[in-house]
Order: structure tokens, then sequence, then C-alpha cells
């Protein structure tokens, strides 16, 4: 008697677990299209951002060299390299979610 009433029990978890999976399937492919949709507007607000950040260092470095800072050149290298840094990562992680 109990050896039927644990097999019947199994029985039925087992089946609810194996209809339960169909839904899982489906929502983690709607996740990820709708991540997908969402790539591209992030991707371009982040080059913008990476542009406006280009322009600000643009601006301080023009300031220090107008001023005959001897650090001009170092702090350009900061900017332009922070600025290929944000631009190279921001591509990677659009290559990582579409690719």
């Amino acid at each position: 008697m109990k050896r039927g009433f644990y097999t019947t029990v199994f029985l039925i978890a087992n089946t609810i677990c194996m209809m339960a999976q169909g839904n899982g399937v489906s929502a983690i492919e709607k996740a990820n299209s709708e991540i997908q949709s969402y790539i591209e507007p992030i991707t371009t607000l982040f080059y913008v951002i990476c542009a406006v950040i280009g322009f600000i260092g643009a601006v301080k470095v023009y300031g220090k060299w107008s001023s005959g800072s001897p650090d001009t050149t170092k702090t350009a290298a900061s900017w332009f390299g922070s600025c290929i840094f944000a631009v190279v990562a921001v591509t990677a992680i659009r290559a990582f979610f579409l690719g």
C-alpha cells in the first residue's frame, strides 16, 4: 500500500514538473527578445554620453593648454584613453547581447 501511494505521488509530482517546463522556456525566450529590443537604444544613448564626455574632456584640455599648464599631455592622454575605453566597452557589451 505504501509503495503504491509513494509511486503515485512521485508520478503526479513528476508530471507537474514536466508541464511547468514549457512556461519557463517561453518566459526566457520572451525576456531574451525584450533585452535585445533594448540594446540598440541603450547603445545609442551610451555613444551620446561618450561624445559628451569627450567634448568635456576636450574643453578641459584646451583650458589647460591655453593656460600653459605643464601636465596638458597627461590630461589629454587620460581623457582620450577614457573615451576609447568607453566606446570599446559599449561595443563589446552590444556584441555580447546581440552576438
